[in-house]
């Protein structure tokens, strides 16, 4: 349950020339000199785009009612000089000392009762009536000052919401969680209903009774703690709207957003709910060093950022020119990966790329972070890495509102994910994004790009459609998928899918449940793995974390078998006929090979091609103009030369492209 969307203010894409370029500003850590220099650093780097005061109230009202905006107002007029664009903060993000000591109980407290002191950044609860008035109080006086500049040409709502803290339990957040279960159920009735409290004596008999999910002496209610994280993603999005709501007001033409942390490990908010509230997406995302994939893992949340944009261009509001402060281990990029990585989020749907931050802070907690302008200044290989990406995005201009090809579908729902990890599950070691990451990975190297899909998504214009772990599932959304096979989709369906409804209750009449007619396949039970234990199938797969004793119906080609005991025999993989497409089932999670080989069948038996073809090593995505004009990116993670068969001109080099791409290098061609 959300509260009722603000319509959307017209397109950022439409005062930003070209694609956008740039990162956070934070002039307040800097005098005066320094600012200066930056317009001019700005100019040589081909910077056209920032976002500016994100972290700032406490400077901008340093006491209650006190405001100081001479030098905020003196850089936006130096920005628009130089003819860059501000996305324009409401400075939200980090309450002021003043603020948090005359209210204290703003601050965040967490399920054992302990509350977040100030000290660091992002100490507030969304439902505090207090923050709220003082959140929205700040928005109206920045948003009135600045509401004409020539250099405002977007609003950046507060900072990464749910980042650091996603749950809240104090009383004011508990009352706020009464309200919200009432307005979602109706009746206590309802409410029991849904939770199963019948169940060790759980029952309510009225709101007042219900408190959120704490600290207690063994599992709590699955349903109970299912709506406490969608309350917490909506208390969010409800914060965003009364912020947004005065934005709208003071500022009606101008578009607004938050960055997003979509990526493989967040998992505190449902974007894909809060999308229809933003006029662009913006992200933010962070490699993990220490992950020698951490290409593929980037392809990944770039591919699920676009799926929450639902395929338009979106910003890339953060990442890196080099190491972060924040890693156990904190290593800088190797040679060529800022330009590489950068490339690959154009490639992959972004027409902004952005950094944290413009220059490297001298003091606080995020010295260490790099930065476009390092500790080091001009004469270091960051700024040249700088100076060659912002070269780079301008020979691309004509990329600018393309969009990626695709015809493979990945579904993908975040109350799934939500459900799927709760306690009290057969196998608590399963984690919702390993089948869907491996399938992923596999489609990469081959050179086949997916689309992360909504399971409400109209799914008719895709070939194959991959549903990995869909625990829990709508039944709209289960005819959804079911229907995409009969008009002629290849659908394959994991194991741990269709188990529960919208309100976790488990489908009754056999495993997978809701796709279980779908596949012509039935479970009595599952046979979830140990930790480092596996099965092998009759193919030859090895299969790791989960088994289940299936049984295929008449109609259902039986295409592998577990061979270990006790389910020797028992199917492992089927495919069933259904209309003009078919529907797969997989009963556990392959290995590699395993993987790679079911990911060939699929795409042969669907119909989908790769991108082009290439040597192995480099990462491969088209793009499309709406006047039919395509873009190959053809990004080349190895140490060697590698070939890649295109015919057109290269956008970065402006010569004909020679079908070879550099070490390290990528190309861009506008194909003939």
């Amino acid at each position: 349950m959300t509260s009722p969307s603000i319509p959307r203010s017209p397109s950022v894409w439409n005062s930003i020339g070209g694609l956008a370029y740039g990162g956070d500003y934070n002039p307040e850590q800097w005098p005066r000199d320094v600012r200066l220099e930056d317009i001019e650093l700005m100019k040589e780097a081909g910077v056209n785009f920032l976002s500016l005061g994100i972290f700032s109230w406490g400077l901008l009202e340093p006491s209650e009612g006190n405001y100081d905006f001479g030098w905020l107002d003196e850089v936006m007029d130096n920005l628009h000089g130089a003819g860059i664009k501000v996305a324009l903060a409401t400075a939200t993000a980090s309450p002021p000392a003043w603020l948090v000591r005359k209210y204290p109980e703003i601050l965040p407290v967490t399920a054992e009762g302990i509350r977040l002191e100030r000290g660091s950044r992002r100490h507030y609860t969304p439902s505090s009536a207090v923050y709220r008035r003082y959140a929205t109080g700040i928005t109206r006086v920045i948003a009135e000052r600045y509401k004409d500049h020539p250099a405002l040409a977007l609003w950046h709502v507060d900072n990464e919401l749910g980042c650091h803290v996603g749950e809240f339990h104090g009383e004011e957040d508990a009352a706020a969680f009464r309200a919200w279960l009432e307005r979602r159920y109706g009746t206590i009735e309802d409410l029991n209903e849904a939770w199963g409290t019948a169940f060790w004596s759980q029952h309510y008999a009225s709101f007042d009774e219900i408190i959120p999910p704490g600290a207690a002496p063994t599992t709590l209610n699955p349903g109970q703690q299912l709506d406490f994280v969608r309350f917490n993603s909506w208390a969010f999005i409800d914060f965003y709207r009364e912020l947004l709501a005065v934005i709208r007001e003071v500022t009606p033409n101008v578009p607004a957003t938050t960055n997003f942390m979509v990526s493989s490990a967040t998992k505190t908010l449902d974007y894909f709910d809060w999308s229809k509230d933003m006029d662009v997406i913006a992200n933010d995302h962070y490699l993990v060093a220490a992950d020698p994939e951490r290409a593929i893992e980037l392809a990944f949340s770039a591919d699920l950022t676009r799926g929450v944009a639902g395929g338009d261009p979106w910003i890339l509001m953060e990442h890196s020119t080099s190491a972060v402060n924040w890693q156990p281990h904190n290593q800088p990029k190797m040679p060529g990966e800022m330009l590489r990585n950068s490339l690959a989020h154009v490639a992959r749907g972004a027409d902004a790329v952005m950094f944290f931050q413009w220059r490297q802070s001298k003091a606080g907690s995020e010295k260490f972070h790099s930065a476009m302008v390092p500790h080091g200044g001009r004469d270091t290989q960051v700024w040249r890495n700088v100076v060659e990406l912002g070269d780079a995005l301008d020979k691309l201009e004509q990329v600018k509102g393309s969009r990626v090809e695709s015809r493979v579908a990945i579904v993908f729902d975040y109350e799934a994910w939500w459900a799927s990890e709760l306690d009290s599950h057969p196998n608590n070691s399963l984690k919702y994004l390993d089948t869907m990451r491996a399938f992923h990975r596999s489609l990469y190297l081959r050179g086949v790009t997916a689309d992360f899909v909504h399971p409400s998504a109209d799914l008719s214009g895709y070939d194959l459609i991959l549903v990995c772990t869909l625990y829990c599932v709508t039944d709209t959304a289960a005819a959804s998928i079911a229907a995409a096979a009969e008009g002629g989709a290849t659908v394959l369906i994991s194991y741990f899918s269709g188990i529960v409804d919208e309100r976790d209750h488990v489908r009754l009449g056999g495993y997978p449940g809701a796709f279980r007619e779908l596949l012509g396949v039935r479970s009595e039970e599952f046979h979830p793995l140990f930790p480092g234990a596996s099965v092998t199938l009759s193919d030859g797969t090895v299969g790791t974390v989960w088994s289940e004793h299936v049984s295929a119906g008449a109609s259902t080609d039986v295409l592998a078998t577990f061979t270990d005991y006790p389910l020797d025999g028992v199917p492992a993989l089927t495919r069933r006929t259904v209309g003009s497409g078919s529907a797969w089932y997989l009963a556990t999670l392959p290995d590699a090979d395993g993987i790679d080989a079911l990911a060939a069948r699929l795409i042969e038996e669907a119909g989908v091609t790769a991108v082009t073809k290439a040597s192995p090593g480099v990462e491969l995505t088209r793009r499309r103009a709406e006047n039919g004009r395509s873009f190959l990116f053809a990004i080349n993670h190895s140490r060697e030369d590698q070939a890649v068969k295109a015919d057109g001109d290269e956008q970065l080099s402006g010569a004909r492209f020679t079908g070879v791409v550099p070490a390290g290098a990528v190309a861009v061609i506008a194909e003939d």
